[in-house]
């Protein structure tokens, strides 16, 4: 099942410290790597100012008090095809003042030409190398021929969990940094937005939502649909898939089927296509493209997200034109845009 579509498990739900890790890019340590810090990661920055926001206790006045404890690595491999390799393994004693009871450093390094951005899903695992918990972390803009480091934390479950002793680099995603999506922060020069939503699925059902956002100063005019190359884990072209105009021959009853109509978005309305696909396998290969190349309408810049797509043997996929998105609400604030 695609990372977009699958569910955090019931026994760590909520439990990620979103504000040292999870989706929060390294850019402050990237900053520090990029000026010739080889230090690493100091472990302070597991315990930030403003972890309370995400649901945590509120952090002590005082900075930890404590070390952490490092523990074992199973091998610390060298750097594989993926550019990423773990660097350390820490557990939090009670009483150290960190809001995480487990974390783990890493270092990217870009073995391309051009910057990129990573998305890289830390495994912490279990003595029985069973999985504890995974946890995701994007490092962003890393330079050509530069190695960044960064961090995730774990904070285990009230109900009892096994502990760690084990860690794992899951996945690696990669995206120029030039085509990087984002739902917040700086607008680009293209002045619109362009990400994919977490998705949703049913019984081999895949649907993604593509999301269109004018966060410039000008109204920016969409008629028809998105365009889409579909890229497999190694960015090459994927072959043998038809891209079907609408969702109707995917199934029915999903956003999507309509025809398409001229929608113009005035500065701070968004817009959105529906992608959906099916996972069905039969003869042949299964086809599976991470990524999907994005240009809103011809001739736009191009953005490279990461809807997973497992195709199976099916070979279609379904895009849907674009709808004014009238449920749109502003992602740092929650209220509804102009």
């Amino acid at each position: 099942m695609p990372r977009a579509l699958q569910s955090v498990p019931a026994a760590v739900a909520g439990l990620l410290l979103l504000a040292a890790c999870g989706s929060q890019s390294a850019s402050q340590e990237d900053a520090g790597a990029r000026a010739g810090d080889a230090g690493g990661v100091r472990s302070e920055a597991l315990c930030p100012s403003d972890v309370q926001q995400y649901g945590s206790p509120p952090p002590p006045a005082d900075p930890p008090s404590g070390t952490p404890s490092p523990l074992p690595l199973p091998s610390p491999a060298a750097t594989g095809e993926s550019g990423v390799r773990v660097t350390g393994l820490y557990a939090w004693g009670e009483g150290s003042g960190c809001a995480a009871d487990y974390s783990a450093e890493f270092e990217v390094t870009n073995q391309g030409t051009e910057a990129v951005t990573y998305t890289v899903t830390v495994g912490f695992l279990s003595a029985s190398g069973g999985a504890v918990d995974n946890v995701e972390r994007t490092v962003e803009s890393v330079g050509p021929g530069r190695t960044v480091k960064a961090a995730v934390a774990l904070r285990e479950p009230a109900v009892q969990a096994p502990d760690v002793t084990g860690v794992d680099v899951i996945e690696v995603r990669s995206v120029p940094a030039a085509e990087t999506s984002s739902d917040a922060g700086p607008c680009p020069a293209s002045g619109v937005r362009v990400y994919a939503d977490r998705g949703d699925a049913a019984m081999g059902l895949r649907a993604v939502g593509l999301h269109l956002v004018n966060c410039g100063t000008r109204p920016y005019r969409v008629d028809g649909y998105p365009e889409l190359e579909l890229l497999d884990e190694d960015h090459d072209p994927v072959d043998g898939v038809r891209i079907l105009h609408g969702t109707d021959r995917i199934s029915t009853g999903l956003r999507g089927g309509d025809s398409p109509r001229p929608v113009v978005l005035r500065p701070g309305e968004a817009a959105v296509a529906s992608l959906a696909w099916r996972n069905t396998t039969g003869f042949g290969a299964a086809v599976n493209a991470p990524y999907a190349r994005v240009r809103a309408k011809p001739g736009a810049d191009p953005v490279t997200v990461v809807p997973e797509f497992d195709l199976g043997t099916t070979g279609k996929l379904g895009v849907g034109p674009w709808e004014r998105d009238e449920t749109y609400r502003d992602a740092a604030t929650g209220t509804p845009r102009p």
